[in-house]
């Protein structure tokens, strides 16, 4: 099948380069019967690379079964999964078949894999290698012929590290990954896939959709996009519904921009969009509107500021909470937590950033809060964590944002021994963000 044709039959919208790589791999593997594991993050598109792989396969005229693993009560999965007998326990009150019973013949799709229970990961890898299972409540031994697509938003190998994923599960699964890129690595995708939206809830909703301008259009392919194609679905079907009939403009677009709304979304910063065919095609009033939208962009990096001082008041606080002895006090009188790191010095407003002069001042007093904490048994270590804070915060150089996270991070790791999950909560960020980072400052291969 022509790749096209393909993409079109499907729903997988775009020409990103990203994109491509990931239409190629799928028409590559689907014929071959395969377990396929999915890996993104959540609005990515999971679901329907999986009917993607199943359409495309020798399977396509059987069922394909969808199941959240991470939806599923923990104490009714096994039998969802697996069926049971009648009186297996309270309530049921006849023979049941599951999932993979039901999917045989065709492929099952099991998505959020990361979230089940290590007692079903056992069953689990037993069904992917010889097909055999048992319904709760019996001994009888059960045969099932599937295809395995498993999904999942985590990083399956880091949960192994700790011990909550199976190692042999995560090789058997991990036989062939797609990695399903984040909406903002693909953004040229991202007006096609806006207008097909828009097209389908036109004809649902009987509306007319008027179209939007340059500037709305150049904000939709510069916003981050933290829920990815879902979000941005959810966009088209409310702009369709309740700006019927009304030409959007960038200001009526942001209204419904969720991401920029949270407190210390770093993550959804818009992108500067350096693409060459913007400055080919832009005319004289387009160059400047997409001037005016980098001088928003650089006006919203402020908020990164924020963010990366509440990384310091988490870490601080959180050094010298843990590592205090039990007959120390927390903090002096006259230094209190909700003093010293008050959640409001650290809150991302507009009147937080009236100048540089005071955003440099209590970056600084972050730091010398921490003086009146000084005592015998760990004046050393503060000394040693001020040295390496002073490098940041005091003398004439202003080190980049980027410096400054990177020497959170590494100082996080370093106290928690590399547990990233503990890391990732005391600096006030989620794992997800912490991985992100991790790659990108290339801490992850230490």
């Amino acid at each position: 099948m022509d790749r096209e044709v393909f993409q079109q039959q499907f729903g997988l919208i775009g020409d990103s380069p990203a994109l491509k790589q990931v239409v190629n791999k799928v028409m590559q593997v689907s014929k071959a019967d395969i377990t396929v594991l999915l890996q993104g993050e959540s609005g990515v598109g999971k679901d329907v690379t999986a009917r993607a792989i199943h359409g495309l396969s020798e399977r396509k005229h059987n069922d394909l079964i969808i199941v959240n693993c991470g939806a599923i009560p923990e104490g009714i999965i096994e039998s969802e999964l697996f069926g049971h007998e009648k009186g297996a326990f309270t309530g049921a009150n006849e023979t049941r078949q599951g999932y993979f019973e039901k999917a045989n013949g065709g492929t099952i799709f099991l998505d959020e894999i990361g979230d089940t229970p290590k007692n079903v990961q056992v069953k689990l890898l037993r069904i992917l290698e010889n097909g055999e299972f048992f319904r709760v409540g019996s001994s009888k031994l059960q045969t099932t012929d599937v295809r395995v697509i498993a999904a999942t938003n985590k990083d399956l190998w880091e949960m192994v590290q700790e011990g909550t994923f199976r190692e042999d599960l995560y090789y058997r699964l991990d036989t062939v990954q797609i990695h399903l890129p984040p909406l903002r690595e693909r953004s040229e995708d991202i007006i096609p896939i806006f207008r097909n939206f828009v097209e389908h809830f036109s004809r649902r909703y009987d509306s007319v959709f008027r179209g939007f301008s340059d500037e709305a259009k150049a904000l939709l392919t510069s916003y981050r996009w933290p829920g990815n194609i879902r979000e941005l679905r959810n966009v088209a079907e409310q702009l369709v519904v309740l700006e019927k009939s009304q030409f959007v403009d960038a200001e009526k677009l942001q209204k419904y921009l969720k991401g920029r709304q949270r407190v210390g979304a770093s993550d959804n910063l818009p992108m500067v969009n350096d693409s060459s065919h913007f400055q080919q095609e832009a005319s004289s009033s387009t160059q400047g509107q997409n001037t005016e939208l980098i001088y928003r962009a650089l006006l919203e990096m402020r908020t990164d500021i924020g963010d990366v001082k509440k990384m310091i008041a988490n870490l601080v606080y959180s050094l010298f909470s843990t590592n205090k002895p039990n007959n120390l006090p927390a903090l002096a009188a006259n230094n209190s937590p909700s003093e010293s790191f008050n959640k409001n010095e650290f809150d991302v407003s507009s009147s937080y950033y009236a100048s540089e002069d005071r955003q440099l001042e209590d970056g600084r007093n972050t730091v010398s809060s921490v003086d009146n904490l000084k005592t015998d048994e760990f004046e050393s270590y503060e000394e040693s964590l001020e040295e390496e804070a002073n490098i940041l915060l005091k003398g004439d150089y202003i080190p980049s944002l980027e410096e400054t996270e990177r020497f959170l991070i590494e100082r996080a790791l370093e106290v928690f021994d590399g547990n990233r999950r503990k890391a990732s909560e005391t600096l006030g960020i989620s794992e997800r963000t912490l991985y992100r980072k991790l790659d990108q400052f290339g801490l992850d291969k230490k």
